[in-house]
Order: structure tokens, then C-alpha cells, then sequence
């Protein structure tokens, strides 16, 4: 791809995720566009094995954007990272096309085991500010991850991941649209379980105060005793 049509696919993917641009020369200034044109020419160095020079090119990328992306990482089309700064993606990461990334997130290892050790996002996937995807696993295609969320493991595709340790919430199999940006209206478990025992209890609460009032009413109104009779034969029956 020439450096013509990477701006113009730049431009494409800024003006369709980021409501505050104005005009296409915004994306000049953005700092996610020179770090992933630095990445494009690191990650080709890499590829012909000048390791010293194309880590060369993304520390230098890193120091001006506040993005380190590895050049040893794979990335697809279409990465966008919104505002960016504190974003690290690992050497061995693999990112497919269509890719959203917010402020503070990490794409890391969990040591310092060899080989494949970071993860592989599949297409149109979405990680909220702050959220960290740990180790050598698959985030399933049009996934979102929740902010400050910690994942761990694998994530089937159209899922929300919530939470420390990271949770996976089903969406019903409905797949999150590529421009559906919300990164705060995403649904939590634990709170929902929190809420179903608070209705619980006021359930609960309700019932007893039922119970207390028939109590009452029995003490002032006691049965008759062909009543207690008719009770006693429903009882044996």
C-alpha cells in the first residue's frame, strides 16, 4: 500500500469513528496516525530481519505519540486508537481489521515464555480505556472489552467482557456493529445479581410484613371452632 492510499484509508477510519474531527487535515495531528505510519515501516524492517532499525523507528514513534506498538506485531486494516496515549501492543500480537483501541490499553504477555505470548484480536473488535488483554489467547470477532476490565482468557465472538478478572457477558449471539462506539453502557453481571437480590429482599420484606398483618388479625378475630374442625379435615385429606 502506498502512502497515499494509507492516508486516504486514515482519513476514512478517523472521520467514521471520531465524532470530533472537523477536517481531513485533523488527521495530521493525530497521534494514532504516526504511530501505526511508523509501525507500517518498522514492521516491514522487522519482516526483512533489520530488528535494530525497526525497533529504532517504533521507540522513536513511542517517545513522540505515547503508543508502543512491538514491529513484530501483525495488525489488519483499519486500526483506529482514540487518543492513544499508554497503548502497548506486544511483539507476538496479531490484530485483524476494523480494530479499536482506546487510552491506557495493553496487548501484553503474562511472562517471559517464548513464542506466540500475546493475544490475537479477530476483526472488529473494541477495548475500552484502560482494559488489559493478558497472555497468549483469541478475542472472538465484533467482541467488546469493558473499561479497566483484566482478560485473561478466551472470549467467544459477539461477546462483552466485564470486570477484574475479566467476565464474559452473551449479547444473544447479536453482533455488535463495526460503529458502535459505546464503551460505557455495557452490561454487568455482578450488578445485575445485586439488583435481582435486592428485589429479592424487598420481595421477601413485603411478605413478611403480609404475614405479621394476618397475625394481627388472627390475635383481635380468633377462628371459630368449626372453622380450626374444617381446617383439621383439609389438613388430614
Amino acid at each position: 500500500m502506498g502512502i497515499i492510499s494509507y492516508v486516504n484509508e486514515e482519513i476514512q477510519v478517523i472521520r467514521e469513528r471520531d465524532p470530533a474531527i472537523k477536517s481531513n487535515m485533523e488527521v495530521f495531528l493525530y497521534s494514532s496516525f504516526k504511530a501505526i505510519l511508523h509501525y507500517r515501516i518498522a514492521h516491514k524492517l522487522y519482516l526483512k530481519k533489520h530488528y535494530f532499525l525497526a525497533r529504532w523507528v517504533s521507540q522513536r514513534a513511542a517517545r513522540k505519540t505515547g503508543i508502543e506498538i512491538h514491529p513484530g506485531a501483525t495488525i489488519g486494516k483499519g486500526l483506529f486508537i482514540d487518543h492513544g496515549s499508554g497503548v502497548i501492543i506486544g511483539e507476538t500480537a496479531e490484530l485483524g481489521d476494523n480494530i479499536t483501541l482506546y487510552q491506557g490499553v495493553t496487548l501484553g504477555g503474562t511472562g517471559k515464555e517464548q513464542g506466540k505470548r500475546h493475544p490475537t484480536l479477530e476483526d472488529n473488535v473494541m477495548v475500552s480505556a484502560g482494559a488489559k488483554v493478558l497472555g497468549s489467547f483469541t478475542i472472538g470477532e465484533n467482541s467488546k472489552i469493558g473499561a479497566g476490565s483484566v482478560v485473561l482468557k478466551e472470549v467467544p465472538p459477539n461477546c462483552t467482557v466485564v470486570g477484574v478478572p475479566g467476565r464474559v457477558v452473551k449479547m444473544n449471539d447479536e453482533k455488535i456493529p463495526r460503529l458502535d462506539m459505546d464503551q460505557v453502557h455495557l452490561p454487568d453481571p455482578i450488578e445485575n445479581d445485586i439488583r435481582a437480590l435486592q428485589e429479592d429482599n424487598l420481595r421477601m420484606h413485603r411478605q413478611i410484613q403480609e404475614m405479621e398483618k394476618c397475625m394481627q388479625c388472627l390475635k383481635g378475630n380468633p377462628i371459630p371452632e368449626e372453622k380450626k374442625e374444617e381446617i383439621s379435615e383439609n389438613e388430614d385429606i
